[in-house]
């Protein structure tokens, strides 16, 4: 265990000011990520440098389509989520309970050797993923200070509801995120992800403010958040929020508590996608549905052919090294676009 970051004590039990569910833990106990412990007043991380998966992917499948693209990404997690979603798609290590096994995570790996091994394998960034990084912060945050000293990139994949506190701490150092934006129903957010829809937005608004990258992705799923009119508000936020953020509409296959709910048709996705453009996003991406054109970049202003993609697979980059569209010169939002990096 590692003394966690931005705590402060009050009495026996202390107050966790990493995610804005702002727990206030008892002495002896877990706050709702169940993997932050308060021992004796101090607020512990139980699983640091004990990463539960780690994996070289394409940064494509995080998914970031918009952050060197064709490039590949060093991907680590330790157990455990701040959320509950009943849907979630990892939940073998994501709903991590502090009464299961101790083995569940893996041998130590200090974060030193976590940017080796993303140096050895040629990595241009290091993905903080799989599982929720804001609950392992403090191993996310030590070596992503390092890879950035190496030249390596960071990127979170999350579900957006760190504090404003931590995302200032984690900003020299974090490129770009990805985060999931669940649902546009607040009762939603209550009931199905324990969380408040408010403060995912305001992260979305805010990591725009300091300069990171960001692309959303929210996983359809049949019954809950596939109405029109939910799609609309979504794509409309967005477009509030930049219109150049990329919006990832992924398809949900059955899992965890949801096997019962049937995969997202083809056709919701799609109305999803005319939703996204509709509304003034530049870039839609429909996920989970290979082969589907909808995968591939296209120009905003000319409709341009810029990035051919067959599932997490770059063919052809015809962006240009100034990141602009060969044709009508517009620039294409993202971070080093040309392929250069890999």
């Amino acid at each position: 265990m590692k003394e966690a970051m931005l705590y402060s004590r009050e009495g026996d039990r202390v107050r966790c000011r990493l995610c804005r569910h702002n727990c206030l833990i008892e002495a002896g106990k877990y706050g709702i990520c169940e993997v932050r412990y308060n021992d004796a007043g101090t607020l512990k991380s139980i699983f640091y440098a004990k990463p539960i998966s780690m994996a070289v992917d394409p940064i494509e499948k995080k998914p970031l389509f918009h952050y060197k693209p064709g490039s590949s990404a060093f991907s680590i997690a330790t157990p455990g989520c701040n959320f509950r979603c009943d849907f979630c798609q990892n939940w073998e290590i994501s709903q991590y309970r502090h009464g299961d096994s101790p083995e569940v995570a893996m041998r130590e790996v200090l974060p030193e050797a976590a940017v080796k091994n993303a140096k050895t394998h040629r990595c241009a960034s290091i993905s903080y993923t799989y599982t929720e990084p804001t609950i392992f912060f403090e191993y996310a945050y030590d070596i992503a200070k390092l890879a950035k000293a190496e030249g390596i990139g960071n990127c979170f994949v999350t579900n957006g509801y760190m504090t404003r506190e931590a995302l200032d701490l984690i900003r020299p150092y974090l490129d770009a995120a990805n985060v999931d934006l669940k649902s546009f129903r607040k009762d939603t957010y209550r009931k199905v992800m324990k969380a408040q829809l408010d403060g995912v937005c305001d992260s979305i608004k805010y990591m725009r403010e300091l300069g990171i990258w960001v692309e959303v992705t929210t996983l359809i799923v049949p019954g809950m958040n596939d109405d029109e009119a939910e799609l609309k508000d979504i794509a409309h936020f967005l477009v509030e929020a930049g219109r150049e953020i990329p919006w990832h509409i992924s398809r949900f296959t059955p899992r965890y508590e949801r096997t019962s709910t049937p995969p997202t048709p083809p056709a919701t996705l799609k109305r999803a996608y005319e939703i996204g453009k509709k509304a003034g996003l530049r870039y839609v991406y429909m996920g989970n549905m290979p082969g589907d054109p909808s995968e591939n970049t296209y120009c905003y202003s000319c409709n341009e052919l810029l990035i051919e993609r067959e599932g997490f697979a770059i063919g052809e980059n015809r962006i240009t090294h100034r990141s602009t569209c060969p044709k009508c010169d517009a620039r294409i939002d993202g971070i080093d676009l040309s392929g250069r990096v890999k």
